[in-house]
């Protein structure tokens, strides 16, 4: 097992990765509180390892919910919080997210709201999750007219990330998970971003040493970003790379039809496409961190019938819009991110319109 850790202060949390994680009591006694505790899945995972978990906690409380991004909603939140509410859950109790990005934000967005803040424990499911989205503190739910418009910043208190339950993983789902590792070597990381170049046929194969190093690599990248800009005031807008257009994809084609991590990964492209026409990136640059993308797995153009009028509007919505300024998260280099605003209307109109797939 590897431990790291996300380095808050008083709120420091480990992040434990290894094999056979799941059903270790001790790692859940570290950093439950002393109430009731509450598990939250889906049902494609409680299949699965719902009963590891159960054994380990001593019979906790247990909600499945449908699978699926279209089910990160209020809706679904309200479910959660009428369990522990039914269930006379106190501010000492624990809600436990098991499952991939979709479960660890809703479930954490109903601990940041329950009672105004319960703990909660992280253990994720899926590659994208144990390397990014469990870890952080971002909880949140989707709205009809945009992804993760909805949330609150509440960190877990720990994060289990269990690498045997990667051998179950969907090979699509495992390809949206490196859409975010390979995020963290073009943003910050360049030795990184090398070692994925030499690995990657590897990672796709499963070979655990490799899974393991990637998880472990990236999530000490994360936790130096949080560590430095826990609410994203600044450096940690950074980890967005690929997002802002991603999330326009996500949100154009109704929740559900495309990963986040592929969504992720046409988004990354687009942003170095358009850090290419800036004169900030050189083509060859663009050229190869595309082909990584493309190696992954991952798509690398918007879908057909998303126009590029209709993307520029949802990216109007983001959240990184300021005073009405899109902002995004562009490369100077391989490995070297900055979130901008300078840039032409012509010249975002130019990525889109030039990375739009024909009908």
């Amino acid at each position: 097992m590897q431990q790291l850790a996300v380095d808050l202060g008083e709120r420091t949390y480990p992040i434990y990765i290894g094999p056979g994680l799941l059903a270790q009591p001790e790692l859940y006694e570290r950093h439950r509180g002393s109430g009731q505790i509450l598990v939250v899945t889906n049902d494609c995972v409680a299949p699965l390892y719902l009963d590891r978990i159960v054994a380990a906690l001593g019979e906790p409380e247990t909600l499945v919910l449908p699978d699926g991004e279209a089910e990160k909603t209020l809706a679904r939140t309200e479910q959660v919080l009428d369990r522990l509410l039914r269930a006379g859950f106190g501010r000492d109790g624990t809600l436990v997210a098991l499952g991939g990005g979709v479960i660890g934000d809703l479930a954490g967005f109903a601990a940041a709201i329950y009672q105004r803040g319960i703990d909660f424990i992280q253990v994720p499911t899926t590659l994208l999750a144990q390397v990014d989205s469990s870890v952080g503190g971002k909880t949140g739910v989707n709205h009809p007219l945009g992804k993760n418009m909805i949330g609150a910043f509440h960190q877990p208190r720990a994060v289990i990330a269990d690498t045997d339950v990667l051998a179950t993983l969907p090979d699509r789902e495992l390809s949206a998970g490196l859409a975010e590792i390979i995020k963290y070597g073009l943003i910050r990381d360049r030795g990184f971003l090398e070692w994925l170049e030499t690995h990657m046929d590897g990672l796709r194969a499963r070979k655990p040493a490799l899974l393991t190093e990637a998880i472990a690599r990236s999530c000490r990248n994360k936790a130096e970003v949080v560590a430095a800009d826990e609410r994203e005031g600044g450096v940690r807008a950074l980890l967005n790379l690929g997002h802002t257009f991603g999330h326009a994809i996500e949100a154009g084609l109704g929740y559900g039809e495309w990963l986040h991590g592929e969504a992720v990964g046409a988004g990354m492209c687009m942003a170095a496409d358009m850090s290419v026409r800036l004169g900030w990136l050189g083509e060859d640059d663009r050229a190869r961190a595309v082909h990584l993308i493309e190696r992954a797995g991952l798509p690398t153009r918007p879908p057909r019938g998303l126009t590029p009028e209709h993307m520029r509007a949802l990216m109007a919505r983001d959240k990184k819009v300021v005073a009405g300024q899109l902002r995004l998260v562009l490369l100077r280099a391989l490995g070297e991110a900055v979130v901008t605003g300078d840039f032409s209307p012509d010249t975002l109109s130019r990525t889109l319109v030039g990375n739009a797939r024909a009908e």
